[in-house]
């Protein structure tokens, strides 16, 4: 399997990002076993970055690899959707 990429787009730092952020965390250390790669990326540093990705509104995470890429937005806080948005089955635990 290709490695796992995520990339999220937040827009400041507000408490809606500082909480997308944590969402990310947890569910990349709980769900994904910590095997995901992610970055963060604010929107008002690189509005360039922003402006070719097409992200239109924050917090948005986006599976940048494997293929095909998807993309979830809000703060992450219902991981079951969010899982399912990137295209993952949440384990058994």
């Amino acid at each position: 399997m290709d490695a796992l990429h995520l990339t999220l787009y937040v827009a400041g730092d507000t408490p809606r990002s500082r909480q997308a952020m944590a969402n990310l965390q947890r569910i990349c250390a709980e769900l994904l076993g910590g095997r995901a790669e992610c970055a963060t990326v604010d929107v008002l540093d690189s509005p360039e970055l922003a402006d070719a990705e097409r992200i239109l509104t924050t917090p948005t995470l986006v599976r940048e690899s494997p293929s095909p890429r998807r993309r979830v937005t809000g703060d992450l806080s219902d991981a079951e959707r969010v899982m399912t948005a990137l295209g993952f089955t949440i384990p058994d635990r």
